[in-house]
């Protein structure tokens, strides 16, 4: 999901089925059980959500899936946590000193 989501974030999902397009969703991999995938939710369809990555040259999903069951949908991510990078930390630890 590069570049909305990256390496060393931490992200909160929250449980629900009130989705809507443009949701970040975690869901259950339609063809490894056990495995998470996160994805963009694009549109609700007969068979349930059409999810893509949003880097769509490095991307299995919808397209290659079809739509996504709601009962495989885990929720939806709605917080992020990023930790700071070295330089963010000492350009802070610089300013707040008394």
């Amino acid at each position: 999901m590069l570049p909305t989501l990256a390496p060393g974030e931490w992200w909160l999902a929250r449980r629900t089925v009130d989705l809507s397009p443009g949701d970040l969703v975690v869901f259950v991999h339609p063809d490894r059980e056990g495995h998470f995938v996160v994805k963009r939710a694009i549109r609700r369809e007969r068979g349930g959500w059409w999810v893509e990555g949003d880097n769509r040259g490095a991307s299995d999903d919808s397209r290659t899936w079809g739509a996504i069951n709601p009962d495989r949908i885990l929720g939806r991510l709605w917080w992020r946590y990023r930790p700071w990078s070295p330089r963010e930390a000492r350009a802070i630890l610089r300013n707040n000193r008394g």
